[in-house]
């Protein structure tokens, strides 16, 4: 018989269900929450993902955002060592006249069928796939993956994706509402010191303070230099 704990023994249904109602009354989705995984090392990433094959969700949408040294196809860039974002930007923004043909092919790698089309069957990826794929369609891995996030369910990530502010707004992660899981978060109170800390060198303290000398020498901004000069003085 019907349950007497419930609304439905009623005929009535609560707020949320109303609410739930007028949503599909008026063709809107409900909101979903995507699962964002950080890892400590992109190796982690491999090998989740290899575990997640061997689920029954091993073809849900999924993404891994990484930086272009794992992502980078294109022939100068990807070798180019250090310089690798800055090379990324500028051929992005046409400074020199030239432009990569990679990205203006993301289309092609930028939807969740075409990645499974491609492997054959519905099943999660790892980077290395996507990597390979990249090339085979001269289509860039690295905006691919970041463009593959807004229909993703899962999203494979370091650390620093989600506890840096800077990458987090780079990278367009919003958390607000989501579900986030943190594997072997031991390691988090490091991460989140790396991501607010940097390292400077003996000879930029001396150089900030050669430069800091000619600015109180020069009466330019007296109050404001000395406590900086100081401060170099005292580290040097």
């Amino acid at each position: 018989g019907p349950c007497t704990e419930c609304c439905c023994s009623s005929g009535k249904e609560t707020d949320k269900d109303a609410g739930n109602t007028k949503k599909k009354e008026n063709g809107d989705k409900s909101f979903v929450p995507k699962i964002f995984f950080g890892t400590r090392t992109h190796k982690q990433i491999s090998q989740i993902t290899r575990e997640l094959k061997r689920t029954a969700y091993a073809g849900v949408p999924m993404t891994i955002l990484s930086s272009r040294d794992y992502t980078c196809i294109h022939p100068s860039v990807s070798t180019s060592g250090s310089s690798r974002n800055e090379m990324c930007v500028e051929l992005l923004e046409g400074k020199h006249g030239k432009s990569c043909l990679y990205y203006h092919a993301v289309h092609k790698l930028g939807e969740h069928h075409a990645l499974q089309a491609a492997h054959g069957m519905y099943q999660a990826w790892d980077i290395e796939d996507l990597v390979r794929l990249g090339k085979k369609l001269r289509a860039c891995p690295y905006f691919a993956a970041r463009e593959l996030m807004v229909g993703a369910d899962i999203v494979f990530c370091p650390y620093n994706y989600l506890l840096d502010p800077q990458i987090r707004e780079s990278m367009e992660i919003n958390l607000k509402g989501q579900v986030v899981i943190l594997d072997e978060a031991h390691n988090i109170e490091d991460c989140a010191r790396e991501s607010v800390s940097y390292s400077v060198t003996e000879s930029q303290l001396r150089a900030a303070r050669e430069e800091l000398d000619s600015m109180v020498n020069s009466n330019i901004r007296q109050k404001d230099h000395e406590p900086l000069r100081a401060v170099c003085c005292s580290l040097t």
